[in-house]
C-alpha cells in the first residue's frame, strides 16, 4: 500500500488508516479473536497507521488495540485522542495530562506517536469546543510538557469547529497533525462547494493545514457510512450517526450518496464503497484517510478499492455534476 509523509513529523503512514472506532464498531464490540484478526490482517495489507481514543468505549478500543499489537509483536503508528469533558473544563490541562497516562496502560506502551485534542475549536468557545485561546493557553503547555516527557512523539487536534479558529490554532500551536472531514459529499476542505450547496464550507481547511506542513488524517470518508447508499447499520456500529459537515442527518447524507450512483453505473467503480474511498484518497494534501469497519470483509474490500488508484478524470467530472444542488 502506499506511504505517504504524515506532515513534518517524518512518520511514514499508509494511505488508508485503520480506524478503531465506534462507527465501524468492531474494534469496540467484535471478538477479541476477530479484533486481533482484524489488525492482523490490516499489517498484512500494508496498512501502518492506527486511530483510537479514550471516548470509543471509554478505554475499550485502546485496550483491544494494544492487546492486539502486542500479540503481533507489530511496529506500527499508533494515534489516540483525549476529549475535555464539559465538567473538565476547569482544569483541561490536568485532563489532558491524566488522559494519556490512562491511554498508555491501556496501549501497553510507553508513548503514543500522536496525540490528539478531540474537541473542536471555534470562535466563541461554547462547550464542547474551546477557543483558540484556551486551546494556546491551556491545551498547548501541556501537550508541549507531555512530549518533551516522552509521553507522546506529536501532538495534534481534530479541526473542527471554526476555520478562522482553526486555521489560527494551526499556524501558533505547534500541532504536528489534523483530522479533519472529507469525502465526497463534502470536499470543501480542499475544493469550494458549488453555489448553492447546503453543506457546511470546511473553507479550505485541509488545504491550509497542508501548506504548513501539517500532516492531514482524513475522516468521516464514508460519512459516517452513508457512502455506503444504505441506512441499513451494523450491529456492532453505532445505532445512530449524527453527520459531520455534510447533510441535515443521516438519511439525507444516503441520499446524496445514491445520487452518485450513474458512476457506477457507468463503470467508473465497482460500488459506491470503491467510489469514494478512490476518491477520498486521491488528493495529496491527505496523509491518510481513516476508516473503521464492522468486519474483515469490510476492510479487505477497502483495502482492495484503495488499491485501483485514483479515479479518472471523466469519474470526477461526473461526480461534480451530480452534486451541484
Amino acid at each position: 500500500m502506499q506511504q505517504r509523509q504524515l506532515g513534518r513529523t517524518g512518520i511514514s503512514v499508509s494511505v488508508l488508516g485503520y480506524g478503531c472506532g465506534a462507527i465501524g464498531g468492531l474494534m469496540v464490540k467484535g471478538s477479541a479473536a476477530e479484533q486481533d484478526r482484524a489488525i492482523g490482517r490490516a499489517i498484512d495489507q500494508g496498512i501502518t497507521y492506527f486511530d483510537t481514543a479514550y471516548a470509543y468505549g471509554e478505554g475499550v478500543s485502546e485496550t483491544n488495540l494494544g492487546r492486539a499489537l502486542k500479540a503481533l509483536r507489530a511496529t506500527v503508528t499508533v494515534g489516540t485522542k483525549v476529549r475535555v469533558y464539559p465538567q473538565q473544563r476547569g482544569d483541561i490541562a490536568g485532563t489532558v495530562a491524566a488522559s494519556i497516562e490512562g491511554s498508555l496502560v491501556r496501549l501497553g506502551s510507553d508513548c503514543v506517536d500522536i496525540y490528539q485534542l478531540h474537541n473542536p475549536i471555534t470562535l466563541d468557545g461554547a462547550a464542547p469546543s474551546f477557543t483558540v485561546e484556551q486551546m494556546l493557553n491551556e491545551a498547548v503547555p501541556v501537550l508541549r510538557r507531555l512530549r518533551e516527557q516522552g509521553k507522546c512523539r506529536f501532538y495534534g487536534i481534530t479541526g473542527l469547529g471554526d476555520a478562522p479558529a482553526v486555521r489560527r490554532v494551526l499556524e501558533e500551536g505547534g500541532f504536528a497533525t489534523a483530522q479533519m472531514p472529507y469525502n465526497l459529499l463534502n470536499p470543501s476542505g480542499i475544493a469550494p462547494l458549488p453555489a448553492g450547496s447546503a453543506m457546511t464550507d470546511l473553507e479550505g481547511r485541509i488545504a491550509h493545514a497542508a501548506s504548513r506542513d501539517v500532516g492531514v488524517m482524513a475522516i468521516r470518508i464514508l460519512a459516517g457510512g452513508a457512502l455506503s447508499g444504505s441506512e441499513a447499520r451494523s450491529p456492532l456500529g453505532v445505532p445512530k450517526v449524527e453527520p459531520i459537515a455534510s447533510g441535515a442527518d443521516y438519511a439525507a447524507d444516503v441520499a446524496a450518496a445514491r445520487r452518485l450512483m450513474p458512476v457506477i453505473e457507468v463503470g467508473h467503480a465497482k460500488d459506491l464503497v470503491d467510489l469514494a474511498l478512490r476518491f477520498a484518497t486521491m488528493p495529496a494534501q491527505i496523509a491518510t484517510a481513516i476508516i473503521g469497519t464492522s468486519s474483515i470483509a469490510e476492510l479487505d474490500h477497502a483495502v482492495a478499492a484503495v488499491e485501483r488508484g485514483p479515479l479518472p478524470d471523466e469519474a470526477l467530472a461526473m461526480i461534480a455534476a451530480l452534486r451541484a444542488p
